[in-house]
């Protein structure tokens, strides 16, 4: 019973890591396999991680940029 109960919370703990590491710009794939093998300690990892910048999208418009519109 206490090894099944082990498994479902490690489950649980790489599920919120990948969401963690989605949330600072990371792949979430790649932090729940890590989460998978290592656990708390990928989840420290996590949390004193630096946030990746993101890649603007061409569609979206910077709010300070200057508009061709005359």
């Amino acid at each position: 019973m206490k090894s099944s109960e082990f498994v479902v919370g490690w489950g649980t703990l790489a599920l919120i890591n990948a969401g963690l590491g989605q949330s600072k710009g990371h792949d979430g794939m790649s932090w729940f396999l890590l989460s998978l093998l290592f656990g708390p300690v990928a989840t420290f990892l996590i949390v004193v991680s630096e946030p990746v910048a993101r890649k603007r999208s061409a569609g979206r418009r910077d709010a300070t940029a200057k508009s061709d519109d005359p």
